[in-house]
């Protein structure tokens, strides 16, 4: 039996037009992967009532699907923080397209029942089985038994209030995380593995891990899951192994193109969260980035990797990419490599993770345990 290849991409924004051009410099890696895996940030939908509590994202054309389809996406996790800003309809009109065009989805339904349903990808008599959390609120997108939403896990605000993105959250709540650990172990199966999704971290800051984060991962591990990636922070993280299975804390954008975080909104909430963010995080976006003003940082990225082999044996790694303006992701030079995997390597050490013996191998850096 031969070794499955799996890829695993960031956060997905594709609300500007021809999202293929915008998928292009990647779209030969996704393609490459016998099974590739993304994270849909937005409701893809033309209509929906928005969302009032956090600052809401438009959605996105639901034509634009597809275009993930051809660049070889086979699956995407859908809990965060603004997939129900469209409101019961956005999940419904996403979901059914992406039903349409055959990609499994996670993590958003029309209960939490539904949304807590893991996506399958059968591959060579063996079953990629994807699990999908939001982890960040607000509590409002959440779904319940009569209110569509994301599935969750609940960590708890330092000053007591709701969970919120721009929140300090520090605690797991130990019912939610206790049930995301059944959904794990109610997927346990001999030829499964097991990937669990974490929409998770403190956005648009370098290296910084939140202190739920690592725990939060653990337990998942701990649980059954075989490997865990993050995204939400829109800049990439580092790479931990836990009893030899591999967590990418945050894969950064995969692909983010939209006009609603650029200045000059007519959205009152967007417009005075691009103020806002800046006087956070202390940052003024490249005025070329017209698509994706994110940190400075935030061009470094990566796809994680990882080959599970017929033994269960997983090889892990990445491969770097660079954000070019306005927004577009692709492979980087040779210098921008080299820049980028030591720019994940130093983060990782900034963030107190041990440090990983990474070597190159082809367009990927690889994980070479020292013993």
């Amino acid at each position: 039996m031969a070794a499955l290849d799996l890829a695993f991409l960031g956060d997905i924004i594709l609300d500007v037009p021809d999202p293929n051009h915008w998928l292009s410099g990647i779209a030969d890696i996704t393609r490459a992967a016998d099974v590739t895996i993304g994270h849909l940030e937005v409701p893809h939908t033309r209509r929906g009532t928005e969302l009032v509590g956090d600052v809401p994202a438009p959605g996105a054309d639901p034509d634009h699907l597809a275009a993930l389809a051809r660049a070889g996406i086979d699956a995407v996790s859908m809990a965060g923080n603004h997939i129900a800003d469209c409101g019961a309809e956005g999940i419904a009109d996403t979901n059914a397209e992406l039903d349409r065009l055959g990609i499994a989805h996670a993590g958003a339904g029309a209960t939490l029942a539904a949304a807590k349903v893991p996506a399958v990808i059968e591959r060579d008599g063996r079953r990629i089985v994807l699990l999908s959390y939001n982890c960040v609120g607000p509590e409002i997108s959440w779904a319940s038994e009569d209110r569509a939403g994301s599935a969750y896990v609940a960590v708890h605000a330092a000053d007591g209030g709701p969970s919120r993105p721009q929140a300090d959250l520090v605690e797991i709540d130990p019912a939610s995380a206790a049930a995301m650990a059944a959904d794990i172990a109610a997927v346990r199966a001999p030829d499964n593995l097991i990937v669990v999704a974490l929409h998770k971290g403190i956005t648009h800051r370098p290296a910084e891990l939140a202190p739920y984060e690592r725990p939060l991962a653990h337990a998942a591990i701990e649980a059954g899951a075989d490997v865990v990636v993050g995204h939400h922070a829109h800049i990439v993280r580092g790479i931990e192994i836990y009893r030899d299975r591999p967590i990418y804390h945050g894969l950064g954008n995969g692909v983010v193109v939209t006009n609603a975080l650029s200045p000059g909104q007519d959205h009152a909430a967007r417009a005075e969260w691009v103020e806002r963010r800046k006087r956070m995080f202390g940052f003024e976006p490249d005025p070329a980035y017209t698509l994706a003003p994110f940190h400075p940082e935030a061009v470094n990225g990566m796809i994680g990797t990882v080959r599970w082999h017929a033994d269960g044996r997983l090889e892990v790694g990445y491969i770097p990419i660079f954000s070019e303006a306005p927004g577009r992701p692709v492979l980087p030079t040779a210098t921008q490599r080299k820049e980028i995997s030591e720019y994940i390597e130093d983060i990782g050490i900034r963030a107190g993770l041990p440090r990983l013996r990474m070597v190159e191998d082809g367009p990927r850096m690889m994980h070479r345990p020292t013993s």
